[in-house]
């Protein structure tokens, strides 16, 4: 036990003193990449930068570190260029997976957290929701627009892609939360406890990276789409095309407002995929 304690927590041992830190790094982690794609108008799909949003609230710094080496334009007009290798492209994919899934995942595992419901059972709720959320909202949903428009399509096309996608981030995810949370600290399966939600988090970063191989050859069979770059027509003087392009080409797009559903839809620059 650590000779620290905060009002509301009591004592703190020390791997929460730990956790305490990791959180305080996340917390500065998503303001930065809030403040880099949606006030420095990092020039991707809108998407894709809520999909960076969410992630780094679940990786915290891990995600910063991805984000700065995949997607992050190094300088202006550079970003088309900057994303165009696969193994950038399939990091991007990989955090559209992960961002749709982990929230599903992580919101049913604090449901069932507060229910007290036994480990297995959670673990097929967590699956259902997961792969739930990742496919018939962060994927069909979100990405119809560059699907052609219709829903019934994007999910069709979305499903085998998610499916193939969604299980090898459960295979790091749930082995890791097991470990975790079924060791010599149950607190780790309390959601009112710090150490719940570190198990949460380091589980979601090794769901990343069991998943990420997987993407690869998705984005590389055109299966799924990567990173790409949507330019508006201020920064190309032109007036937004409405055909497709491919991905790491330049797209003019009318600015939407930021918290509108149309934004949650912009088409990526075309990206002729069967799949997102």
């Amino acid at each position: 036990m650590s000779p620290i304690s905060i009002p509301g927590l009591g004592p703190l041992t020390w791997t929460e003193v730990v956790l305490l830190g990791w959180f305080i790094l996340t917390a500065l982690s998503v303001i930065y990449i809030a403040y880099d794609n949606f006030i420095m108008n990092n020039p991707e799909t809108v998407v894709q930068k809520w999909g960076w949003l969410l992630v780094t609230l679940y990786m915290g710094p891990v995600a910063v570190l991805l984000y700065i080496m995949s997607d992050k334009e190094p300088s202006p007009g550079q970003h088309e260029q900057y994303i165009k290798p696969l193994w950038r492209q399939a990091l991007g994919s990989t955090v559209h997976c992960v961002a749709g899934d982990a929230t599903g995942i992580i919101l049913a595992a604090t449901i069932t957290g507060l229910l007290g419901l036994p480990m297995w059972l959670d673990l097929i709720i967590e699956y259902t929701a997961g792969f739930g959320f990742g496919l018939f909202i962060f994927q069909a949903l979100f990405m119809k627009n560059s699907m052609g428009g219709s829903y019934l399509s994007a999910l069709r096309r979305s499903f085998l892609p998610e499916f193939f996608s969604m299980n090898t981030m459960m295979a790091g995810m749930f082995p890791t939360m097991i470990f975790l949370m079924m060791g010599r600290d149950m607190r780790a399966m309390d959601p009112t406890q710090l150490v719940f939600w570190g198990a949460m988090s380091f589980a979601v970063i090794v769901g990343y990276f069991t998943a990420y191989p997987m993407n690869v050859w998705l984005v590389s069979t055109k299966l799924k789409h990567g990173l790409t770059t949507v330019r508006k027509p201020a920064q190309t003087g032109q007036k937004a095309p409405n055909k497709q392009m491919k991905p790491g080409h330049t797209m003019a797009a009318e600015a939407q407002p930021s918290n509108s559903a149309a934004n949650l839809e912009t088409n990526p620059p075309g990206f002729e995929a069967k799949g997102v």
